[in-house]
């Protein structure tokens, strides 16, 4: 697999007639980021993907009015201070996107049916960012999650639909991208990063010998697993050349995780922070966090009583009690997210500010986890280099396809492209400011 504007790697060889010709050491063969160049490079642009596979409850999310003029939803009053730098979407969803509860896993790649037998996922919005922009940060990308089920959820996805498993510990995030290690440790990193690429070139040419004996199903299986083998290496060979690059210093001290995952909101703020610090230090610039609300049990909520799981009392049944303790959920998730939003506002970068060049997605595969309903998907627009301050309102019943939004964010990057996934175009009313 081809990766623009990724390094040559220094093996390539040049084969024709039987003939297998090593190249010389070439230019192509440094990363683009230890090259000298005397051009300036535009400011970069990063993205926070987020999803709450529970959602919130539409009516208290939803404003009732369109426009620039719009009237904060009770929910969005949390967000009052930022009013101006997002964009709240309504009527959107993925086109061919069911599934119920295996729906979390297409918030990004809106890959359709991801309940049905023989689904394969797609590239995710943040993989896609990361083969362009990741030869620029230490990190390609981060996965993140809380209480995310291992192995088994995750908003991140190769282009073979390969999953990238969440980091679930905030500790482990920090010591990722602050804590160097000792230089025999550092040299011992590098020794397991070439032992495990040349076990991936091992893998991948066995595999090549099997796949003339195999049916056409197994050449299909065959190839996406040779493909993720290839996408291993590469990273093996970006993480082998950061390695002896030191790392930022620490702004803060490192977090401790909660023992429980029943301090899901605690780990939520603290999961925020780590995705700030990971863009503020420019150690990544695609981020997504899962907030598996759904594989989450009674939780902490600050301020109130929760007596019920988190996923009972997303069946409220329009019970008042289960309708009382889901507002103080949601609300509090709109306020973690109004202090990441305020966080990236209040971090200076060049002759603005880190959300003004920083997309920021927060949303759900759920319309409506009482019903389990996938369309009129809840999406709020953060950040970035958008015009902000709008409710765009689009057909409930009809809905407008969200993979269009996609495609706006991937242009305002600068990624050259006029699709993804089944987009339809760019987003109608959303302009750059």
């Amino acid at each position: 697999m081809h990766i623009a504007r990724d390094p040559l790697p220094r093996r390539s060889v040049l084969k024709a007639a039987g003939a297998t010709l090593a190249l010389p050491f070439l230019e192509a063969m440094v990363p683009l980021w230890a090259r000298s160049s005397a051009t300036t490079e535009a400011p970069p642009q990063r993205f926070i993907g987020i999803c709450n596979n529970l959602g919130v409850r539409p009516e208290s999310f939803f404003p009732t009015t369109v426009g620039r003029a719009y009237t904060l939803s009770p929910y969005l009053q949390e967000l009052a201070a930022h009013r101006e730098e997002m964009t709240v979407l309504s009527g959107v969803s993925h086109p061919g996107v069911d599934g119920s509860h295996s729906s979390d896993v297409s918030f990004l790649t809106a890959a359709p049916h991801p309940g049905g037998g023989g689904f394969r996922n797609s590239i995710s919005l943040d993989q896609k960012i990361a083969m362009v922009l990741g030869h620029h940060t230490r990190f390609p990308s981060l996965t993140l999650g809380v209480n995310a089920k291992e192995g088994r959820r995750s908003l991140s996805w190769t282009d073979s639909g390969v999953l990238i498993p969440c980091e679930n510990s905030a500790t482990q995030v920090y010591r990722k991208l602050f804590l160097q290690g000792s230089p025999a440790e550092v040299e011992r990193q590098m020794r397991k990063l070439t032992l495990g690429e040349s076990i991936m070139d091992s893998l991948a040419d066995q595999s090549s010998a099997l796949n003339h004996k195999l049916g056409k199903n197994d050449r299909e299986r065959l190839d996406q697993y040779t493909t993720a083998v290839r996408e291993v290496e590469q990273r093996m060979i970006k993480a082998r050349n950061w390695e002896k690059l030191p790392k930022p210093t620490p702004p803060i001290p490192q977090p401790e995780d909660p023992g429980e995952r029943s301090a899901y909101m605690e780990k939520t703020r603290l999961m925020y922070q780590m995705a700030h610090l990971a863009i503020a230090t420019d150690s990544t610039r695609s981020v997504t966090l899962l907030l598996d609300s759904n594989n989450s049990p009674t939780i902490q909520v600050p301020g109130a009583k929760i007596s019920d799981g988190y996923h009972n009392l997303s069946h409220h049944g329009k019970n008042e009690a289960k309708l009382k303790q889901l507002d103080a959920i949601d609300r509090s998730h709109m306020r973690l997210l109004g202090q990441l939003i305020g966080d990236l506002k209040a971090t200076p970068e060049g002759d603005c500010n880190l959300l003004k060049r920083t997309t920021v997605i927060y949303g759900s595969n759920f319309g409506d986890a009482n019903k389990h309903t996938t369309d009129n998907m809840p999406i709020l627009l953060a950040g970035g280099r958008f015009r902000h301050g709008q409710h765009l309102a689009f057909d409930k019943e009809n809905n407008y396809p969200l993979p269009n939004l996609f495609v706006s964010i991937l242009q305002q990057m600068g990624l050259k492209t006029d699709n993804f996934a089944t987009s339809t175009g760019t987003l109608k009313g959303l302009e750059l400011g």
